[in-house]
């Protein structure tokens, strides 16, 4: 029997000669030799990716070592330098010890204030000017004694007069309530009452030329205090309208006569009020 090449179609065509070609197994056998191929080159192709892998590995794996020799190397240096270097002391700062200065003092005897008395009373006899001149002792509020002629440390005694704290006068009486008040048991009138106060206003409005001329109206809103004797004080505008008529408002009410003061328990007292001035144009 003559050698076959397998991997020749031929042989294919002997084995199915006279037969059935339509038969799958002959589509498959005149494939074989393609897929034969096709599998030894992916093979191939597989084993050059896992040989170049395993390469750049391998690669990899020598520079790491590489740097970590170096790495060692340099940390072993700094170490030896770290051992080398030497640490110098500082000597330690000498502080000052402040000496204290002693003054000289002069001695000093009590002044005591003259007191008349008897002569069979006197107990100690008078100094003279001449002893007081020779004397190396002064004369002071209180007993020293001092160091200007042992030349030690100062030994003095002091005896200190004290007063008496002065006693507390008493309270002094309480001073009149200056309290303003918003409503009182008698509430602050007008001489003549409401209808008076709103024909006083009305009669000594003197509406402005500038709002006349820019057709402002409106009611303007006055605060003021009702003092103790009737007079008005505090006068300010608590609504504004305009500022012609606000000015105007507040000088109706400033010209204003004494009012009959507000009272509580009977006596008069400050009391807030408001008062509504009205302009209109006719």
């Amino acid at each position: 029997m003559a050698k076959i090449d397998l991997y020749d179609p031929k042989w294919i065509e002997m084995v199915f000669a006279n037969r059935n070609k339509e038969y799958g197994a002959y589509k498959l056998r005149r494939g074989v030799t393609k897929r034969n191929i096709l599998a030894i080159i992916i093979m191939l192709v597989a084993a050059a990716i896992i040989a170049s892998i395993i390469g750049i590995q391998a690669i990899v794996e020598a520079n790491k070592q590489k740097v970590a020799v170096t790495s060692g190397v340099t940390l072993q240096e700094l170490n030896q330098a770290k051992k080398k270097a030497k640490v110098e002391r500082k000597a330690p700062v000498q502080k000052e010890e402040k000496k204290e200065v002693v003054k000289q003092v002069k001695s000093s005897i009590k002044f005591t204030a003259p007191v008349i008395k008897k002569d069979s009373e006197v107990k100690k006899e008078i100094v003279s000017q001449n002893d007081l001149n020779n004397s190396k002792t002064a004369v002071g509020a209180f007993d020293v004694k001092g160091n200007s002629d042992e030349g030690t440390v100062l030994k003095a005694t002091q005896e200190i007069v004290t007063e008496e704290a002065p006693k507390p006068q008493a309270a002094a009486a309480p001073a009149v309530e200056n309290k303003v008040f918003d409503v009182v048991e008698q509430m602050p009138s007008f001489p003549g009452g409401n209808g008076a106060l709103m024909s006083y206003l009305s009669s000594n409005v003197k509406y402005p030329v500038v709002a006349q001329e820019n057709g402002v109206q409106g009611r303007v809103v006055v605060s003021f205090v009702v003092e103790k004797d009737g007079s008005i004080t505090d006068v300010q505008v608590v609504r504004s309208v305009d500022p012609s008529l606000d000015r105007e408002a507040a000088r109706v009410v400033r010209s204003m006569p004494r009012w009959n003061p507000g009272k509580q328990n009977g006596s008069a007292v400050r009391v807030k009020y408001n008062v509504p001035v009205s302009f209109r144009l006719q």
